[in-house]
């Protein structure tokens, strides 16, 4: 059951990817970037709708009362492709670092131009991260986007020993504005690199933010702390209740 339900939902979710490609995000390309961000948070909210309808895998999300007005950056733990499309239904203006390689997609790639995501050119990382920086202090001081940040710079197996990148506190030292630090547990339930997406309650928990003004090393060290302390707590949770239903996916790792 769990591989027939987990091939129907992947099967399903593509297919609704391209048709909200072709039939919202075309015609919205034509139109001021906040229709492409309409598109993406209406996208967003399908594929969390055919997950709990087909894959019986609920997506939970608390503490967004901890979400500051205005510019701000966002350090979530990266388990799973999940969380890339769940912050969206939070964050309702956000911009991703993101390789440049995506661009080139055709009309994926064009959308995250319209929407003014920043690309990052990692063969070339001191001028990379320049680059970033002056982008995000646009971004976020004119024009009070939430940039999502994934610290550990790509997807780690829930449990592995953390593995944080200092492009985050050098961006935090830039641009002064507050880090809303982001815990879950999502890749118990949608595992990266295999296609099987386990029933259940998947959980991403929004922490009180970090504001500006601490120095690189303690900001990064706060952040890892907040975020892998939170992200312990859920994953011990979520296995209890995968562990319910016979099947923990950890208990022989």
């Amino acid at each position: 059951m769990l591989v027939l339900r987990s091939l129907a939902f992947n099967i399903l979710f593509y297919a609704n990817l391209t048709l909200w490609l072709i039939l919202g995000v075309l015609p919205a390309l034509l139109l001021p970037k906040r229709a492409i961000l309409a598109v993406a948070i209406g996208w967003a909210h399908s594929a969390l709708w055919l997950m709990r309808v087909v894959a019986g895998t609920r997506c939970e999300i608390t503490g967004i009362e901890n979400v500051p007005q205005g510019g701000l950056m966002v350090g979530a733990k990266h388990q799973s492709f999940l969380e890339t499309f769940a912050l969206v239904t939070v964050f309702r203006n956000p911009v991703f670092i993101l390789k440049r390689e995506l661009t080139w997609i055709p009309v994926f790639g064009w959308a995250l131009t319209k929407m003014r995501m920043i690309p990052v050119n990692r063969g070339a990382r001191a001028r990379a991260l320049s680059d970033v920086t002056r982008r995000a202090r646009i971004e976020l001081g004119q024009n009070g986007r939430q940039l999502l940040i994934f610290p550990e710079g790509t997807r780690r197996a829930p449990g592995a020993p953390p593995d944080y990148k200092f492009g985050v506190a050098h961006l935090y030292g830039e641009l002064g504005v507050p880090c809303v630090p982001v815990a879950l547990n999502t890749g118990l339930y949608w595992p990266r690199r295999k296609f099987l997406r386990r029933p259940g309650t998947v959980r991403i928990e929004i922490l009180p933010p970090i504001e500006p003004g601490l120095d690189k090393a303690t900001f990064q060290r706060t952040l890892q702390e907040r975020v892998e302390t939170a992200s312990d707590r859920l994953l011990a949770q979520g296995r209890a209740e995968l562990a319910a239903r016979g099947m923990d996916p950890l208990a022989n790792s």
